[in-house]
């Protein structure tokens, strides 16, 4: 019988295990005198060799914000005081004998010399007193490209940016392997190009600059999130305090606002505003302010036919001239466009319903409020007009149809409140444009007659944007808010319905303060265009968290976040499962 051995089957497929190494690191890499090769990327490093005499804050700012890939490394490396104050006596020894031959040969002074003697001699000053401490600093840039070509016009870009400033670089020839590796996260610094540097120079280094928007006065914004400083601005301190908002529904834009008017309130500013959907209602029953309901069946009414009260700087005929070409404007939108015929007739009949009333360029303001007439006045014109058949059946639906009850009644509210709410969610939407003109133009004679501090904000603007007239007006009342110490904000959800109104572009170049929040995709390209924002801008508001965005405050502009306290967010929220859980904690009391 025969034995054999059994022997251990060989490992004919034996391979090594692949390691995270493996998964990230280019396929290839081939290192040139110039630059590396990453697979099919390209690399290069620089390194800073020169600076000016002095270095302003934020000079590398321009550098850290260029459309490119690139990566930035910076070494510190102390010095010893002692060591440096011994070679800082012999190099003055040095200057300071070089002065003397000069004026021992009779030459002219050497302002190179002086200079450089006077600032060694401060430096050794404040290396004595421990003002200042001295570092060797390297700074080194790697840049990124898919072609040679790409990379020499970066280098280009880089040179110009940085040479403007008197601050030169070179590129690391025969050391591109030791100048990406000093740029890549090892922190080892096998370029070793150094220059000595103190420490007043060495904060400009700082890259991560951005504009404060903090001042003495005003209120408190949010928080500025490159920095973390506060951003707290008065808006009254700008060419004008108007502004424009741009967010899509549910990115915090009703938060802010009402943050802005609660903050407002508390230091003496007044606000109106015309509320699209009755959220303001919650704030405004916990100031103390009025909501005035506005709808078919409210019992609160605005007559169209309301007149201010001139000033003392206004003439009368001004005044009422200016009332009846707005209300032309409100009556084309509710009787669906005027023909050219039908406009000068109906110019006619409000002038001739208000001289009916005694209300003229001749008679007595003060008196001009008991009289004022209503919709069933200028009925009663344009019945005695010849040609303004149609205008009447079309007017008659205002004062005697379905809409009378708000349309032909006289005024009943009060503005004396610091906070004044109009809600128009009830007004059917077939009606809503005309009851936002009417309601503005109700405002606009109140904010007129008495000069006060006050903010008018217009939710969901682009209701009023719809109609030609409504734009201009809105557009007019931006335009002339400055005068009335009156800033006037505009919000809307709908961008694109609001840039299509000739209107839309001249309201934001007249409003010095924009906060835009998180966009849709199908708008973000439209206002990257109408603000001039970079990608990375673009990218931030598609991709921001609620209550985050960009605030622009004039030539300057933050990335923000609105932050608010306990109580403050107990008031102005607009989250229903938090209002029904306020609401039913006060049920409990």
């Amino acid at each position: 019988m025969a034995f054999f051995k059994k022997n251990k089957p060989e490992k004919l497929f034996e391979a090594e295990h692949m390691d995270a190494k493996d998964i990230i690191a280019p396929a290839s890499i081939e290192i040139k005198q110039n630059l590396i090769k990453l697979g099919e990327k390209l690399a290069k490093t620089y390194f800073v060799f020169s600076y000016p005499r002095y270095l302003t804050t934020g000079w590398l700012s321009p550098i850290i914000n260029l459309d490119i890939p690139l990566d930035i490394s910076f070494f510190f490396h102390p010095m010893e005081t002692a060591d440096t104050l011994k070679k800082l006596r012999r190099k003055v020894t040095e200057i300071q004998v070089d002065i003397i031959k000069n004026e021992e040969k009779g030459m002219i002074r050497d302002p190179a010399l002086e200079t450089a003697y006077s600032d060694l001699e401060n430096l050794r000053d404040s290396l004595q007193t421990a003002q200042e401490k001295m570092f060797k600093f390297g700074l080194y840039i790697t840049v990124y490209a898919d072609t040679e070509t790409q990379l020499t016009d970066i280098e280009t870009t880089l040179r110009s940016v940085l040479e403007s400033r008197l601050i030169y670089l070179k590129p690391a020839l025969y050391q591109q392997k030791e100048g990406f590796l000093s740029v890549s996260p090892y922190a080892m610094d096998q370029l070793q190009v150094h220059t000595s540097i103190n420490t007043g120079p060495l904060s400009s280094v700082f890259p991560f600059v951005s504009f404060d928007l903090s001042s003495n006065e005003g209120i408190l914004y949010g928080m500025n999130k490159h920095n973390s400083s506060l951003v707290l601005f008065d808006r009254f301190t700008l060419e004008n305090a108007n502004m424009v908002i741009f967010a899509k529904s549910g990115s915090g834009k009703s938060y802010a606002v009402k943050l802005e008017v609660l903050r407002s309130l508390m230091m003496g500013v007044e606000a109106i505003i015309v509320d699209p959907e009755n959220e303001y209602e919650m704030l405004s029953d916990a100031v103390g302010g009025s909501f005035f309901k506005i709808s078919l069946s409210s019992e609160n009414h605005i007559n169209p036919f309301d007149l201010p009260i001139p000033r003392e700087d206004e003439k009368p005929e001004d005044v009422l001239r200016s009332n009846i070409i707005n209300l032309v404007g409100l009556v084309r939108l509710m009787l669906g466009g005027l023909n050219p015929e039908e406009d000068a007739i109906i110019d006619q009949a409000l002038a001739e319903t208000y001289a009916a009333k005694d209300i003229t360029a001749d008679s007595d303001p003060s008196t001009w409020k008991e009289k004022t007439p209503v919709m069933s006045d200028l009925e009663s014109v344009l019945e005695t007009m010849q040609g303004a058949d149609s205008l009447v059946q079309r007017v008659r639906k205002f004062t005697r149809g379905t809409f009378s009850s708000f349309f032909n009644q006289q005024s009943n509210i009060s503005m004396d409140k610091q906070l004044v709410v109009f809600g128009i969610r009830d007004m059917e939407d077939e009606l809503r444009p005309m009851a936002m003109f009417i309601i503005m133009r109700y405002i606009w004679n109140e904010i007129r007659a008495e000069l006060k501090k006050r903010i008018l904000i217009i939710d969901e603007a682009w209701w009023l944007m719809q109609s030609e007239d409504g734009a201009s007006f809105l557009y007019g009342m931006a335009k002339r808010a400055r005068k009335y110490w009156l800033g006037v904000t505009t919000i809307t959800q709908d961008v694109s319905d609001f840039m299509k109104s000739s209107y839309g572009k001249p309201i934001i170049t007249n409003s010095s303060l924009q906060l835009l929040l998180k966009q849709s995709p199908a708008t973000v390209d439209v206002l990257q265009q109408t603000f001039n924002l970079t990608e990375q801008e673009k990218f931030l508001l598609l991709e921001t968290p609620v209550g985050e965005g960009i605030f622009f405050a004039g030539q300057k502009h933050v990335s923000i976040k609105i932050v608010a306290s306990y109580t403050e967010d107990q008031i102005i929220t607009s989250s229903p499962e938090q209002i029904l859980k306020i609401k039913e904690a006060k049920n409990n009391i």
